[in-house]
């Protein structure tokens, strides 16, 4: 049984503990960096994260929904930390980042495919930097020998692309975490309304259409990560379907169940195939390895 739990909220930062005899464990949300999408409250196994819509005031941009944690409910699992994105949530045991669920392979880490050849960039390019809607990129050079250094806090990065595109030395690659469809139901969309807009943390994944008002989705930039959703005033004008999601290898039961709820029931089913097979080609390459080897 715990000692103790609190729950507090401060710099930006809401914190949930938990304190044992031996240990003591905390969730941590810094909001400067969450966007409010869907990804956490959507896979937590205990329902102890939900996101709300805030109220919009008028005449201003609405801000985007807020994540809480129900400090009962919390078991520390650090499912939660593993799928966002956006690296703002970390949960900790005594101090220290815990991924207990990744190390145990019962939930894989999200891959973040980013490579990046500094060699080709001219000493006076910040291009990517500049472009990076999120901060994450620091470009430095050094004009007397010509080299370049391009940081990215890739731990922070949900791999939008838009550097990729922007960059005209084709010096950075990166590979999508989510991939899938963004669909405006155009019917149902209010009129002037531009909430999933303001609320995307993606530059130019949604933008207004300066011929006809409408909303539009460039799925290139897309991380598919719900937070338009969460805002859109309208059910069903808005409509997110998780085609793939690039992930480390995983055996668990657990993680099927999040794909049921993350992706569609076809792209689940191609995974879980795709698993079943490897480990029917595994079981018969261990059968047909000779003996003492």
């Amino acid at each position: 049984m715990p000692m103790k739990i609190l729950k507090t909220e401060s710099d930006g930062k809401l914190k949930v503990k938990r304190v044992h005899h031996a240990s003591d464990y905390e969730l941590i949300i810094d909001r400067s960096l969450c966007v409010g999408c869907e990804l956490c409250s959507e896979i937590c196994p205990r329902e102890a994260i939900t996101v709300s819509r805030k109220p919009k005031v008028k005449g201003q941009k609405i801000e985007h929904a807020l994540v809480d944690v129900d400090q009962e409910k919390c078991q520390y699992c650090g499912i939660c930390s593993t799928i966002c994105p956006y690296g703002a949530v970390q949960v900790r045991k005594n101090g220290k980042a815990l991924k207990s669920v990744v190390e145990k392979e019962s939930f894989p880490q999200l891959i973040r495919d980013i490579t990046v050849r500094a060699e080709k960039c001219p000493t006076d390019c910040t291009v990517c930097e500049e472009a990076c809607p999120l901060q994450l990129i620091k470009v430095t050079s050094n004009p007397s020998t010509g080299k370049v250094t391009v940081d990215i806090k890739k731990d922070l990065c949900p791999c939008c692309s838009i550097c990729e595109i922007k960059c005209p030395e084709g010096a950075i690659r990166i590979r999508r975490i989510f991939t899938g469809k963004l669909k405006i139901n155009q019917d149902k969309c209010p009129t002037d309304c531009r909430d999933c807009v303001d609320v995307c943390p993606i530059t130019g994944a949604l933008s207004v259409s300066e011929k006809d008002g409408k909303i539009e989705v460039n799925e290139l930039l897309c991380t598919f990560c719900g937070a338009c959703k969460i805002v859109c005033p309208e059910d069903s004008a808005l409509e997110i379907s998780r085609t793939s999601i690039h992930h480390s290898p995983v055996r668990s039961g657990a993680w099927n169940k999040a794909l049921e709820k993350l992706t569609s029931t076809s792209e689940m089913t191609k995974e879980l195939r795709g698993k079943g097979r490897k480990k029917t080609m595994d079981a018969v390459r261990k059968r047909l390895q000779p003996r003492g080897k």
